[in-house]
Parts: structure tokens; sequence; C-alpha cells
């Protein structure tokens, strides 16, 4: 199959990859929109994955508020060179990752950062429901898991659907960042701030 140039731009446009990633992807995947979109994803996850142990000790603060300045929120990003930090791409992911813990407000970074006895808590929560709703124990327990699962997936950022696009996790668009950068990046914190929270 002819792979076009719109084909090339409709994918580019689609996963934020370079050009000629997009028409090698089309290439191999013989023009299948979807299939080259899950072969970049997997690309970014591998090169995400090479460079996981580089330190990421440069890097931005960006802030976002919102609501005519009765919500605000600071995230700090980081990268390995003060070079990617500069860069437009950098920037607006830091704006982008901001914007999206002020409209979704999740609760830690990664699963490891949730509080324990916050897990604890809507652990015993789901026991008690399903022990009610008179669940016999085996099955409680794979409920339990389940719905707790589901709970983390909702309160840490790097699990949440992206509030601009939910076909995408932050994880899945930090990816794609790694992936066209070349370099280590990490969501390193955030504070969300409302006024009276």
């Amino acid at each position: 199959m002819k792979i076009t140039s719109q084909m090339v731009k409709e994918l580019r446009d689609k996963t934020n990859a370079g050009m000629m990633d997009c028409k090698k992807a089309l290439g191999e995947t013989e023009g299948d929109m979807e299939k080259a979109v899950d072969l970049l994803r997997q690309k970014g996850l591998a090169v995400a994955a090479k460079r996981a142990d580089r330190a990421t000790s440069e890097g931005v603060v960006e802030c976002y508020i919102h609501a005519g300045g009765k919500l605000g929120v600071m995230v700090e990003v980081g990268c390995e060179t003060d070079f990617v930090a500069k860069t437009d791409d950098f920037q607006a992911f830091a704006k982008d990752i901001a914007m999206h813990v002020a409209a979704v407000n999740p609760v830690s970074v990664t699963r490891e950062d949730v509080p324990a006895e916050l897990v604890d808590r809507e652990k015993d929560i789901y026991v008690n429901q399903a022990k009610e709703s008179g669940k016999p124990d085996n099955i409680i327990e794979k409920i339990v898991t389940g719905k707790v699962e589901k709970y983390l997936s909702e309160i840490c950022l790097m699990d949440q659907k992206y509030v601009k696009n939910p076909d995408l996790t932050i994880q899945d668009l930090l990816n794609e960042l790694i992936a066209k950068m070349g370099e280590n990046i990490s969501i390193k914190r955030f504070a969300r701030f409302q006024i009276g929270a």
C-alpha cells in the first residue's frame, strides 16, 4: 500500500511522533492507522524503559491558575538536560500536567506514593460492602482486589486518563515525550491549592 503524506500527517497529529517515525510505522503496518499508533506507543515504551535509570536533575516548575484565582497548581517536571527543559514541547507538557492536576485532583504521582492508610480505609469499605451483599469469602477477595486496582488508577496521576485525550494515560503521554526528546523525563511532584478546600 502506498503511504501518502496525508496519512503520515494524520498519524503525526494523533501521536506527536516524528515524521520519519510515522512514515516508517505506517510502512511496517501496511497503512493501518490503529496498528501504527500501537507500534509507535510500543516504541515509546521501549525508549522510556531504556532511559528510566538516568537522573533528571534539570527541568521546570510550571504553574496553572484556574477559576478566577480560586484554584492553582504547581508541578515539577524533571529532565536530564537544560536544553530539553527549554524546549516548547517540554514546557507544553509541564503546563498540560499542571492543568490536568487542576482538573482531576490526583492524590499522588505514583501508586507507591499513596498513603497506606488511604488504601487500607478503601479496602475496609469494599470488604464491608461485599460482606453485606452476602458474597462468599473467596469472591470477596477478588472483588476487593479489583476495586482497589480501579481506585488506585483513579487517584494516581501516572495511571489517570489524560483529561485532554482519554485514550491516553499520563504515563502514555510521558512515554511519548521521552521517545520524542530522547532523554529521561519524570513528573517529580505537584501541589494543588484551592480556596475553601
